[in-house]
C-alpha cells in the first residue's frame, strides 16, 4: 500500500466479522482424483460465536448442494481456467473462511499488493516451488503497479480484489462502497485480461452492503482460517510458526505483499513452503466454473 499499514482495533473488527452471520461453502473439485471429496453446500449455516476468523476451520454444518462449482487451479491458470464467467453468486451472509473440499491443501493469500519490492521476490519463491496462491490487489497499488499484475496473472496465481484504497469499508457508504470495489475490478481487468472473481474486504470487516455489492459485481467474499499477523512485523519465525501450527486440509492462510515492510514475510516463505509440501500438502488455488 501507499501507507504503513496500521490497525488500530483490528482484533475487535475480526470479532465483528465472524459474528455478522452463517456462512455458505461451495463445492470444490480437488486437483487429484483421490483427494476429490463430495461437495458441500453453498447453503447459509447458523451464526458462530464471536472470535477472530484466523482461530482455525468452522463448526461443521449441514450441507446442500452448490448452484456451482470452485476447482483448484492446475498446471498455469491463463490455460487452465475456463474463460467463461461463472453466474452471478448468491448474497453471502458471512465471507469464506475455509476451503475443506480441496482436500488435503492448503491455499496461500497474499494482501495489499502489489509492490515493486517485495512482490516480485514473493512470486520468484512461489515459482521456484511451482506453486500457485491467491493475490488481492488494492486497486491504487495495481493502477501504480501494472507489469506486477501482468506477471502474477501470466504466473498462473488467481487475483483478487482488495478495494482501492484500503478503508474500512463498514464505514462508507453505500456508494463509496461500490466505488472502491468497482474501480478495482477494472483496473484488474484492464491489465490482467479478467476481473476478478473474489473480493477481500480490508481489516477483515463486512456487512450487508459489502456482500450485496460484491454479488452484483460476481464477486465472492474471501477471509482466511489461519492469520499470520506478519502486518506486526512478529519476525520470520513466528511467521513460520503460525503456518506451520495452523497448517491443515482447506486451510487459507493471510498474509501481505504490501502495506508496510514485508521483509519477514519474504523470508519465512521460502522456509514454510517446502516444509508443508514435504508434510504432503498441495499449496493450490480455488476458481469459479
Amino acid at each position: 500500500m501507499k501507507y504503513e499499514k496500521k490497525q488500530p482495533g483490528r482484533r475487535m473488527l475480526l470479532r465483528i466479522a465472524a459474528g455478522i452471520g452463517a456462512a455458505a461453502t461451495v463445492r470444490l473439485i480437488a486437483a487429484e482424483p483421490a483427494a476429490a471429496p463430495t461437495g458441500p453446500a453453498a447453503a447459509p449455516r447458523p451464526p458462530v460465536a464471536a472470535g477472530p476468523p484466523a482461530a482455525g476451520p468452522p463448526a461443521a454444518a449441514p450441507r446442500r448442494p452448490s448452484a456451482y462449482r470452485l476447482q483448484p487451479m492446475v498446471g498455469r491458470a491463463a490455460e487452465a481456467a475456463p474463460r467463461r464467467r461463472p453466474a452471478l453468486p448468491p448474497v453471502r451472509t458471512r465471507p469464506f473462511e475455509e476451503l475443506p473440499e480441496l482436500g488435503h491443501a492448503m491455499v496461500l493469500t497474499f494482501d495489499d499488493g502489489p509492490d515493486p519490492v517485495y512482490t516480485p521476490q514473493i512470486l520468484a519463491t512461489l515459482r521456484r516451488h511451482q506453486v500457485h496462491a491467491m493475490f488481492f490487489l488494492c486497486g491504487e497499488m495495481a493502477d501504480d503497479n501494472q507489469d506486477l499484475v501482468r506477471a502474477i496473472a501470466e504466473d498462473g496465481h488467481v487475483i483478487g480484489n482488495h478495494s482501492w484504497t484500503h478503508p474500512l469499508m463498514t464505514g462508507l457508504t453505500r456508494a463509496e462502497a461500490r466505488d472502491e470495489i468497482e474501480r478495482t475490478s477494472e483496473v484488474i481487468r484492464r491489465t490482467a485480461g479478467d476481473a476478478p472473481l473474489w473480493f477481500r474486504a480490508p481489516y477483515g470487516a463486512w456487512n450487508r452492503n459489502v456482500f450485496e455489492i460484491g454479488a452484483e459485481l460476481n464477486l465472492e467474499p474471501m477471509a482466511w482460517t489461519v492469520d499470520t499477523l506478519d502486518w506486526e512485523t512478529p519476525g520470520t519465525d513466528a511467521i513460520i510458526s503460525r503456518v506451520l501450527d495452523g497448517a491443515a486440509p482447506g486451510v487459507v492462510v493471510l498474509s501481505h505483499d504490501a502495506g508496510g515492510n514485508r521483509s519477514q514475510t519474504v523470508e519465512a516463505l521460502p522456509q514454510y513452503l517446502p516444509r508443508l509440501i514435504d508434510q504432503g500438502y498441495r499449496l493450490t488455488v480455488p476458481y469459479r466454473t
